[in-house]
């Protein structure tokens, strides 16, 4: 059994490195890190225990580290609850919710690599083209990652935010042929947010805004956002496990993601 992990590694980047038009993404992008050294871990230690450095291997303490995070931050899984508070006339999941056995699932990866720095809607030809090109059918319970490419660019190069997002009727057509976990190697799952911006303002049509996510209101799927790694895998014949964080009553939370291939 071979592992693949396809999750984003998180570090903290200087906000200053981001451009200006990027920086209000910031917060879901780049984690707030407090570094606690093995330093201040002894004087910690030493609070805790009444001793002193030298009663320390190498007067060295613990080291540990303090977050600050948005649930939406890095790799990530997205809970019914994170676009609607019903899933048709059923509340909606939360992430804590969500049973683990909808969390590990067949996998197929959907090579849309050709749509990079697009920032266009990924319309149903995309999807049928994609898996005609593999000779695969997506059925019940899958698991679909989108790769767009997109995770081979710095966080701070623009390039990275003008990825090809999920228009309304290509998730709802994803949902209907039976996927489960919907996710994508790009930041958002959406189009970029100034494409949509740009689609509503000038149409006035207001099923621009945000509506990659919206059409799941009526099926129970999961989006997964900001994968990595998704050229290290077949196009299918694996299982992948998305496995968050317990956070009660969240919308979503970080998550390790990671594919299993047989030998």
């Amino acid at each position: 059994m071979k592992l693949v992990d396809l999750t984003r590694l998180l570090e903290p980047i200087d906000i200053s490195e981001f451009p200006e038009q990027l920086r209000p993404l910031y917060r879901i992008i780049c984690p707030e890190v407090e570094y606690i050294g093995h330093a201040k871990g002894a004087k910690i230690m030493g609070e805790i225990f009444g001793c002193s450095e030298e009663h320390l291997p190498d007067g060295e303490g613990w080291a540990e580290e303090n977050l600050s995070i948005s649930t939406h931050l890095g790799t990530h899984v997205d809970a019914p609850w994170h676009y609607g508070s019903k899933t048709s006339n059923k509340p909606a999941l939360t992430v804590e919710q969500i049973p683990l056995s909808d969390l590990f699932l067949d996998g197929v990866v959907l090579d849309l690599s050709h749509l990079c720095m697009s920032a266009a809607g990924i319309e149903i030809k995309h999807l049928e083209e994609a898996l005609r090109a593999i000779d695969y059918q997506i059925k019940p319970r899958d698991a679909v990652l989108i790769k767009t490419g997109h995770d081979q660019f710095h966080l701070t190069d623009p390039r990275r935010y003008a990825y090809p997002g999920m228009l309304a009727a290509s998730a709802v057509w994803l949902a209907e042929q039976g996927a489960l976990v919907l996710g994508t190697d790009a930041l958002g799952f959406d189009r970029p947010f100034p494409a949509m911006i740009e689609a509503w303002k000038r149409s006035g049509d207001k099923s621009h805004i945000w509506d990659g996510h919206y059409a799941l209101r009526n099926y129970q799927c999961y989006v997964v956002q900001q994968l990595s790694n998704l050229e290290a895998l077949p196009a299918s014949g694996f299982k992948v496990s998305f496995f968050p964080l317990k956070l009660a009553g969240a919308s979503a939370a970080p998550a390790r993601v990671v594919a299993f291939l047989e030998d």
